[in-house]
């Protein structure tokens, strides 16, 4: 999406972030739990995602997960990605949050958030970008200060990483730095 065409406070607020965290089941997936036979969890993740987090990372943007359950896979698919803050298990995310802010010292107005359902609005509430996927809970949508045109799972994660670099002024680099790969 063209900066153009996103709200000038939604910019503003992109342009300030540090750290941005996202939930998984729903943000990063497509919220759908898929056990095997045998009882094992299968979860799909999608790659525009994961180059849009790992982008993030070489930028200068922190980036972190907070989910309520827990999942070999997330951590497999974080530790494959570079994404050092991942926390799972976490009933009380905004608990979580906060201990995140301390230990990198930075401040709520330099997060953003993004996020799909209830458990996840603590924290939108307290962040300088909170972001809801398309398909979030109407709840939370209601309550974000930007909504993603795609799906959780399907690209959604992507539209928010493209956003903060953009909003940054990284957008150019980033692309003729791909443009000038052989």
């Amino acid at each position: 999406m063209p900066p153009s065409s996103i709200p000038t406070d939604i910019l503003e607020r992109a342009a300030r972030v540090r750290l941005a965290v996202f939930d998984v089941d729903g943000v990063l997936t497509d919220g759908h739990l898929w056990y095997s036979e045998d009882g094992h969890e299968l979860k799909a993740f999608h790659v525009h995602d994961g180059l849009g987090l790992k982008r993030l990372l070489a930028n200068g943007v922190e980036v972190a997960i907070i989910t309520a359950r827990i999942s070999h896979l997330v951590a497999q698919r974080m530790a494959d990605l570079g994404v050092a803050h991942v926390y799972q298990g976490q009933e009380d995310k905004l608990s979580c949050f906060k201990q995140l802010l301390k230990a990198l010292q930075l401040q709520a107005d330099q997060c953003a958030y993004t996020g799909d359902d209830l458990p996840d609005l603590a924290v939108m509430s307290r962040v300088g970008l909170a972001v809801a996927v398309a398909d979030a809970h109407p709840w939370v949508r209601d309550r974000a200060h930007w909504c993603t045109g795609r799906k959780g799972g399907c690209g959604a994660a992507r539209e928010v990483c493209d956003l903060l670099i953009a909003a940054q002024g990284k957008a150019d680099a980033e692309l003729a730095l791909h443009l000038a790969r052989p």
